[in-house]
């Protein structure tokens, strides 16, 4: 099947917006974001690896990692999660802090059961203004970065089932 996925930066300013089909059940696509031995296998755009040295998957909750670029440059990241109701949505919010990227945004993931083991993420980043979103945009290419995070997830559920 052709893949579908989409990338909406028109509809609002201050988002990002990917959205992608997996041909997955949905409780598999959740929980490949369960556990940091699954996202080191996908998280991140191409060329890029993620070490976790905090893993806390509940509402409160902080992810620390590092995601280690092609380049060989290091970028801290922290996620506190805020809402987790498996397996239909994960919110978490990015950044906050002088030991990470310089990078803050809320992150809504809505998991679909499109039926007949398939699933649609629609995933969205909303942050503080549109000059905000348009500088990650041009400095760390979140744009093509998500588009690719979701093709690596994408492969990694198919492997799995």
């Amino acid at each position: 099947m052709a893949v579908k996925s989409s990338l909406d930066l028109q509809s609002d300013p201050r988002s990002i917006i990917g959205i992608r089909e997996f041909d997955a059940p949905r409780e598999l696509v959740f929980a490949a974001w369960t556990d940091a031995k699954h996202l080191a296998q996908w998280w991140g755009p191409n060329g890029f690896t993620t070490t976790t040295s905090r893993f806390e998957f509940h509402p409160g909750g902080v992810w620390r990692f590092v995601m280690h670029g092609p380049d060989g440059r290091d970028y801290q990241n922290r996620v506190t999660f805020d809402e987790i109701v498996p397996p239909e949505r994960i919110v978490y919010r990015h950044g906050g802090g002088d030991d990470v990227e310089p990078v803050q945004f809320r992150q809504t993931v809505i998991f679909e059961d499109l039926g007949g083991r398939r699933t649609r993420i629609v995933w969205r980043g909303d942050f503080p203004s549109a000059t905000e979103r348009d500088r990650v945009i041009k400095e760390y290419g979140a744009d093509k970065g998500l588009t690719q995070t979701m093709a690596r997830l994408a492969d990694y559920v198919a492997a799995q089932g």
